[in-house]
């Protein structure tokens, strides 16, 4: 990816950006879960651990949304969201494989969950992450830290 991509933190004027990313990109997973999608709903959970938001930039436009949650022994992708203009081009792998460095290097775990319905599950399968538990609607998987793991990236 021959590109810059740099974040800044996500701030309550960023709220209609995030509102419509997340119409694109998630609704129609939650719709295929029969789960809700009303604005009040998506706009919860934009606003869920809202001081973890980082506004993706690409060459300086907004191209998604990272929310993460850095603890001593785990990081946790609590929302990877890539605007739909923008995916399958490697962003998501290039932001993943980031973390999955940073995090290895400080020997912690790197969780997440995705909607079963969402195809994104299997570009996590590709890059390490094993599927640890599951509900009815989402799979929850981990990638333990280690550099062994990464070098398939």
């Amino acid at each position: 990816m021959n590109t810059i991509i740099t974040y800044r933190k996500a701030s309550e004027n960023d709220i209609g950006y995030l509102l419509d990313l997340r119409i694109k990109t998630m609704n129609p997973h939650y719709a295929d879960s029969n789960l809700p999608t009303d604005k009040e709903t998506t706009l919860q959970r934009i606003q869920y651990q809202f001081d973890k938001a980082h506004i993706i930039l690409l060459n300086n436009e907004p191209a998604g949304l990272l929310k993460i949650n850095k603890a001593d022994d785990k990081t946790e992708v609590l929302q990877l969201q890539i605007d739909p203009s923008q995916q399958g081009k490697g962003l998501g792998k290039t932001i993943l494989t980031d973390i999955l460095e940073e995090a290895s290097a400080a020997g912690k775990t790197v969780a997440l969950s995705v909607l079963k319905t969402n195809k994104a599950q299997y570009l996590y399968t590709s890059l390490g992450f094993k599927t640890v538990d599951e509900d009815e609607h989402s799979f929850f998987m981990e990638f333990q830290g280690g550099f062994d793991n990464l070098s398939h990236l």
